[in-house]
Order: C-alpha cells, then structure tokens, then sequence
C-alpha cells in the first residue's frame, strides 16, 4: 500500500563547488557524501543510494566503498547503490561485495542495479557495447542465482559456466535485497518481474502519472510469474528549500549546466527557464518548499502506489551547503508531512 512508504535519499556524487566557485577536489566530494549520509541517518531517512559513474562529473566509481565508510559513522539507515552498473561488472564480485558491505554494516546492505545511463564503462572495461543488452540479460540472470546463496550451476555464453559453486561471504539474513533500476521500458519492467526482483522506476522528465502503466504492468507480470507482493520504488530529481521561490532559484543554474553537458552529449538542445517550470510543475522535478516537495510525492504514491521514494538530492555543481540543507528539510519535515496526508487513505 502506499501509505507504507519508505523515503530514501539518491546521489550520483556530482562534483560540486565551493560557495566561491571553486570546484572541489573529488576527494573531497566523496568526503562530503559521507557527512550528508550521517546527517540523512539523523533526520529519519530510510535509506541512501549512491551511483556508479567512471566520467569527470561523477565522483564516485565504487558506491559500496563509499557506503562502506558511511556504515561505519551511522547507526539504522539502509546502504544501496543507485545504480551499480550490472552489464560491465562481474555479478561475482558485485555479490561479495555487497555481501562484505552487508557485514560491515550488520545488515543493512542493498542494491539495485541497471544498465546504467551512461556507456564510459564498457569501453574502460574493455566490453563491446554491441552487446549491451545481452550483457545485462545474462549477467541479472547470474547475480539472481547468486543472490539464493546457495551452490550456483549456470551457464550462459558470454562468460565461463559455474558448476555447483560456492560464493561468499555468505549473510547473515540469508540474502541481499536488490532492485533493478528501469528507466520506464515494458521489456525491463517484465525482467525485474521475472526474476522476482523489486522494481525501481527512474522517472526523471514528465508526469509520473504516466508511470503508472509500468507499475500495473509489473504488478502482473509477477502474479503470473508466481512471486507475489513485490516492492515498487520511484526515482526522482528535486531540491527543497524554504520557500518554492528558492528552491527553484538555487537549482536552476546548476540544473540547466548538468541538463545541457549531458544533453549536448545525446543531441537534446538547451534546456529553457519554461522548459525548467514544467518539469517543477506538471513533471519529475520535485523541486520547492517541504509542504510542496510533500505534496507532490503523496501524488505520486496515490498514482503509482509505490513502496519507496527516493529523491536524487545531488544536482550538478550545487554547493554541499545547499545539498545539507535540503537533506534536512527532507527528513525534518516532507516525510512527517507525507506521512500525515497518506495515513488519511
């Protein structure tokens, strides 16, 4: 149901700067993620993703060394990726890892994975973008085996067959929760179904109405496929401040730099200041005051009737400063308010 929500926290650990300008070391960034983290934890958020990028915007290439570290200064929030980028890892190793970070952390290790937004990864790993959607495939089906922590026997053709073999550290829970990451098409949504996964959906331009089809479609999709319940989790950008008016005025530079880098990339044109508006008023920008960010995330679980929501704090170059304040605003007072209006239902 969707009064039974769960707030995370996303970032992608941009490489931000300092009130001067100033870009700030990657270091640094990854020092900052820590203490937003910590402060996350504080303020009653339920769990934190960081993502997996190997470009210079992005300053963080292994999230669960990153959450590793911010296991060790935090007591209850849970610990995911956001996205660990399946198709150019090894499922081997991605499972020890986050077994180990499922250790470290006493159990509150997660992950969801995709296919990632971005492609630097396959060629620095040297793997064939050709086969960007046969890697994905058969590496999910792999770390699904691998996640019944039991003697695995598989084979698949990009990769050496595994005979009834043993991977550890084992957990102590017994497995590791792990979303897949889908960015809204019906293929990926019936995948994640399949392998009796929890979906997360990244929605991250227009209404999140229009998301609701997935959701109904994966709902399905795992009835048939004889899983059950399985969770659904939202994935959207957004800022908070004091009022709408500053949020709005804090984001835009930042926003409009990081749409139009990566949009100057894919062959999108400029993002405009209306363009900006839209996406805060009628689509994936939960951008504004506590009691309009809250406002818009009961809308989207009414609409979608979706078990978390995650809002990726981390906006371009948007001062660490800024980012702290909109953590504390999101834990202190839009998951009270969200709570409040959903207990009504």
């Amino acid at each position: 149901m969707a009064h039974d929500l769960e707030f995370g926290l996303d970032t992608f650990g941009d490489v931000t700067e300092a009130h001067d300008g100033e870009t700030l070391s990657y270091a640094q960034v990854i020092r900052n993620i820590v203490d937003q983290a910590v402060l996350a934890d504080e303020v009653g958020v339920d769990f934190i993703g960081i993502g997996e990028h190997h470009r210079d915007d992005f300053a963080v290439s292994s999230p669960e060394m990153v959450l590793a570290a911010i296991a060790s200064v935090t007591k209850r929030i849970r610990l995911g990726s956001a996205v660990t980028v399946l198709s150019s890892d090894e499922p081997v190793r991605v499972f020890e890892r986050f077994a180990t970070l499922d250790a470290v952390s006493n159990g509150r290790a997660e992950l969801i994975v995709g296919r990632g937004s971005f492609t630097e990864s396959f060629p620095l790993f040297g793997l064939d973008l050709h086969l960007y959607e046969e890697l994905f495939e058969e590496k999910l089906e792999l770390f699904a085996e691998l996640l019944k922590e039991k003697p695995v026997t598989w084979t698949g053709s990009l990769r050496a067959p595994l005979q009834n073999q043993e991977v550890y550290p084992k957990t102590e829970g017994g497995s590791i929760p792990t979303w897949v990451g889908v960015g809204g098409s019906p293929e990926s949504v019936v995948r994640a179904a399949k392998y009796g996964l929890p979906l997360t959906l990244a929605i991250i331009g227009g209404s999140s109405d229009r998301f609701a089809p997935y959701a109904d479609l994966y709902r399905r999709a795992t009835e048939q496929f004889g899983h059950g319940f399985l969770p659904i989790g939202v994935h959207s950008p957004g800022h908070i401040a004091e009022t709408d008016e500053q949020a709005a005025a804090e984001l835009w530079p930042h926003y409009k730099l990081m749409r139009d880098r990566i949009g100057a990339e894919r062959g999108w044109g400029p993002m405009s200041r209306d363009e900006f508006e839209n996406e805060i008023a009628t689509g994936a920008l939960y951008v504004g005051s506590p009691q309009t960010v809250a406002k818009k995330i009961v809308a989207t679980a009414r609409a979608i009737g979706n078990q978390r929501f995650d809002l990726k704090y981390s906006n371009g170059r948007m001062p660490h400063e800024q980012l702290l304040s909109s953590i504390r605003l999101y834990g202190e007072q839009v998951i009270p308010l969200v709570k409040a209006e959903l207990a009504k239902d």
